[in-house]
């Protein structure tokens, strides 16, 4: 068995603590697994490979701390946690997942209103049950509402990045054990930001797809007319479309497009037979017609940029010139200022454009003035010694509740750009919540507006905006928009890619890298910036150092 990760191991005590007070048990030892899930999640080196005595030295964990990480490294469980969850019903547990919605709140509704699903918990709401409980109001149960009604919608789904780490791992051990071909298709090959399968597509007979998927360990395998299902040995689903050699082309083409796009491709071309292409391009020659990636065959509006042959080339990893959007130690990163400088040069990165937290994050440890002056020194000092690479003086601006950003204008414009993000207050109506980003849009110091909505997929809706009053308002004021490349937010979506490049809006592709390893985000970033048709020259850190300064100076 493969040893449990750090952020596995530190996500059994997150959960340890929540079944606890779940349980009103003692608050002091909540609070000591709590504070354990903090220190394990930011550990660089592997739980795994460290000695006892190494683990008990980690700040927040103690002997017997300890003791529940050895067990957990040596069988995946743990008795404590078993304990508590043998006490407690599945459909409790799975209320702790939903964001938002604490075990305190939890234990009321399970004790006083005995319901213990997530489907019971709906239906409870909806009968208005919740408003005489102590702690609630309507005001609650309506955001419980929305929150519920999220978390069903989006259960069973997994981010894009999830997936393609286990998919890349599935397809080598599949292929080693199977001669034909054998790729991505779906959802996965169109890189959706969520989505519910690993799909392949297989050219072969299934007995030899079945064979190479028991000898991959697979799990649960199940023949189908069409396809086979399988869940991997990690418990994600898994489905391979057959075909053969000679119809490789048609097949992949249909099963990597969208329904939506599929039915609207169909019927533009009604009447021609594209069965039995062997190559995916045949599809596109046999109607004369530009080829369209893989990712824009979602939508229909790619299909009318492909009529007019405007399908531009899209962006690729290799053309992001420079690091946007990345947090130190100054702030809440877990690595120093040098030590993310010196990765991102490492990489072949130009720039970074470093923008630790400002003051009012009090939460993530935003920079009061003394340190940020400190912080700007230390950018002269390692700027001298990593020339030509350049770290650039920025910050993440908390944009207030009126709409102003953090600092006063004498501290601000001593920055050479700045993202202005919105990290609180996330529950205001759609005009205020679109106004209070339009007065920071519009502020002169802003260069570039930070994840617009502040969701998190899977688990928080984004702030409620008008994207296209926002987006006008950036054009209007020369702002970028940033398309967070956290896996867990992809913000801007790219369905609203399409509407910033109609007006002239450059989109910024950024890690907001807590670590050096965070950087590698800027791949998702781009996998997504690709689905909304982005190209290189449309992406603001596709600028080079010179390009990029001058433009913060016309800017």
């Amino acid at each position: 068995m493969e040893p449990l990760s750090n952020k596995q191991i530190a996500k059994q005590f997150q959960f340890l603590g929540n079944i606890m007070e779940l349980h009103g048990e003692n608050s002091f030892k909540i609070r000591s697994y709590q504070n354990a899930y903090l220190a394990l999640r930011k550990l660089d080196q592997p739980l795994s490979e460290m000695e006892t005595s190494e683990i008990a030295g980690i700040k927040g964990v103690g002997k017997a701390i300890t003791g529940k990480i050895q067990e957990l490294l040596e069988s995946g469980t743990m008795a404590t946690l078993e304990r508590y969850k043998d006490q407690t019903p599945e459909g409790v547990q799975e209320m702790l997942n939903i964001k938002g919605f604490g075990p305190k709140k939890i234990a009321v509704i399970w004790k006083e209103l005995e319901v213990e699903s997530i489907g019971e918990l709906l239906y409870a709401v909806n009968e208005n049950r919740l408003i005489e409980l102590k702690g609630f109001g309507k005001k609650t149960q309506d955001d419980l509402k929305q929150k519920l009604e999220y978390y069903q919608k989006s259960r069973h789904l997994y981010h894009y990045a999830t997936l393609l780490t286990e998919a890349e791992k599935v397809l080598a051990l599949v292929a080693s054990h199977f001669k034909g071909k054998l790729a991505f298709t779906g959802a996965l090959r169109r890189k959706a930001n969520t989505l519910s399968t690993i799909e392949f597509l297989a050219a072969g007979t299934s007995e030899e797809i079945s064979s190479a998927l028991g000898q991959a360990e697979m799990q649960n395998i199940e023949t189908g007319p069409t396809g086979i299902k399988a869940i991997t040995s990690t418990g994600f689903p898994v489905v391979v479309h057959l075909c053969n050699a000679l119809n490789w082309g048609s097949k992949q083409f249909r099963y990597t497009s969208s329904e939506e796009f599929l039915e609207k491709f169909i019927d533009h071309f009604e009447g021609i037979d594209f069965k039995n292409l062997s190559e995916e391009k045949e599809v596109f020659e046999k109607v004369n017609l530009q080829e369209i990636p893989s990712e824009l065959r979602e939508q229909d509006w790619a299909l009318h940029l492909a009529l007019d042959n405007k399908i531009p080339i899209l962006i690729e990893d290799q053309d992001i010139k420079g690091v946007l959007h990345a947090h130190s130690t100054y702030s809440d990163g877990l690595h120093s200022l040098k030590e993310m400088a010196e990765y991102a040069k490492e990489m072949g990165y130009e720039y970074l454009g470093i923008t630790d937290h400002s003051k009012s994050a009090f939460y993530a440890n935003g920079l009061k003035e003394d340190r940020l002056f400190q912080q700007f020194e230390e950018i002269e000092v390692l700027n001298q010694e990593l020339a030509p690479f350049k770290i650039i003086k920025g910050i993440e601006s908390d944009i207030l509740n009126d709409g102003r950003l953090d600092y006063e204008d004498s501290i601000l414009q001593q920055f050479d750009f700045i993202i202005a993000s919105v990290h609180s207050n996330l529950r205001m109506e759609e005009a205020k919540a679109t106004q209070r980003i339009i007065t920071a849009i519009e502020n002169p110091y802003t260069t570039i507006l930070g994840h617009p909505t502040g969701r998190l997929l899977l688990s928080r809706q984004g702030y409620p905006l008008d994207h296209k009053k926002v987006i006008d308002a950036c054009a209007a004021n020369g702002v970028a928009i940033e398309l967070n490349a956290n896996p867990y937010r992809l913000d801007l979506d790219w369905t609203w890619i399409p509407y910033a490049l109609e007006k002239g809006v450059k989109i910024a592709i950024n890690p907001d890298a807590h670590s050096r390893e965070g950087i590698h985000h800027i791949k998702f970033g781009v996998a997504s910036a690709r689905k909304g048709g982005l190209s290189a020259e449309e992406c603001l850190n596709n600028l080079s150092l010179q390009d990029f300064e001058g433009y913060l100076k016309k800017n």
